[in-house]
């Protein structure tokens, strides 16, 4: 299952998350430069257990090395297919935790994985895990490929996530190689660590959770490219209705968003061209998007225009 976005909006531009993906792509790329000296570079900037565990292992590191590296160690992935699950799996939830806790606790949240590993893959396990528990009812919008035929369904979160946490347990329960085994460990302690921050946070007062970064994080000028629609028909009648939200600087302008309307086992994504000047409360007819009707035609999909700030 390929998470592809989430139905809650954030309010504020993730100024935090952003700050992290941005990071692990600029260190994975200096990793794919290592070339032969890749190895050494791994050594010297992951978290080596017996680098503080083995007095002469860890006798060809200095004091320096030993103590950044139990934070860079996050900034360091395996291979293309790694960085590319674990910052898309940011992407998709750790902007709506910044957005609920501040972009100050948030940074906290990320950098309390001390799991020994390379790889983000602790620290983003605790941001999904702290999105089990602030979004229960949210729903993921998610790819699942069935053969060659590509099927997207909405998810409700508390399912998506708790059933990603069950195979965690499971695949770190069949695991025989150490290095194996780390990697199923660090995804389980980052998500029930994720679930115990929450829990903690819900039982200080507000103020005591004042963030700093708050001015950093600018409004946004735009809703989101792409919004998912539930659309109702009258009893009687073949065209459907629905509503799209923009914001005043995209009624102004114009923009472009893509709906994903749920369609018989599966959502079809539709590009709907919003018009320069819209108006609060304009309908955008998409012709042929609506209920059949009996002579093989279709009715058509009526959006009304909603034009208001994100925030």
């Amino acid at each position: 299952m390929i998470p592809i976005r989430d139905t809650v909006p954030s309010k504020n531009y993730p100024f935090v998350n952003y700050a992290i993906i941005a990071v692990n792509v600029a260190v994975y790329l200096i990793q794919l430069i290592q070339g032969p000296h890749l190895e050494a570079f791994i050594y010297t900037y992951g978290l080596v257990p017996a680098r503080y565990s083995n007095p002469s292992f860890g006798s060809h590191f200095t004091a320096g090395q030993q103590i950044f590296a139990m934070m860079s160690f996050m900034f360091l992935h395996g291979g293309f297919w790694h960085i590319l699950g674990n910052l898309w799996s940011l992407y998709i939830f750790g902007d709506n935790v910044e957005d609920r806790l501040g972009s100050f606790p948030y940074l906290i949240l990320n950098f309390h994985s001390t799991t020994p590993t390379i790889g983000a893959s602790g620290a983003i396990a605790g941001v999904m895990g702290a999105y089990f528990i602030l979004y229960p009812r949210a729903r993921i919008l998610t790819l699942v490929p069935i053969i060659i035929i590509p099927w997207m369904i909405e998810i409700p979160a508390f399912f998506f996530l708790g059933f990603w946490f069950i195979m965690q347990v499971f695949n770190a329960s069949l695991s025989t190689g150490l290095f194996i085994g780390i990697a199923w460990w660090a995804h389980i302690a980052g998500f029930i660590f994720g679930i115990a921050f929450i829990r903690f946070i819900k039982t200080m007062p507000d103020s005591r959770f004042i963030d700093p970064l708050k001015h950093l994080s600018v409004k946004k000028h735009k809703s989101d490219r792409l919004q998912i629609l539930h659309p109702e028909s009258q009893p009687d009648g073949f065209d459907m209705y629905d509503v799209i939200h923009i914001t005043p600087y995209e009624a102004a302008g114009g923009a472009n968003k893509f709906v994903n309307i749920p369609w018989g086992f599966y959502n079809r994504t539709y590009k709907v061209s919003i018009p320069p000047g819209a108006r609060d409360g304009m309908i955008l007819r998409l012709k042929g998007l609506g209920k059949p009707m009996p002579d093989l035609r279709n009715g058509d999909l009526l959006l009304k225009v909603i034009v208001e700030q994100p925030w």
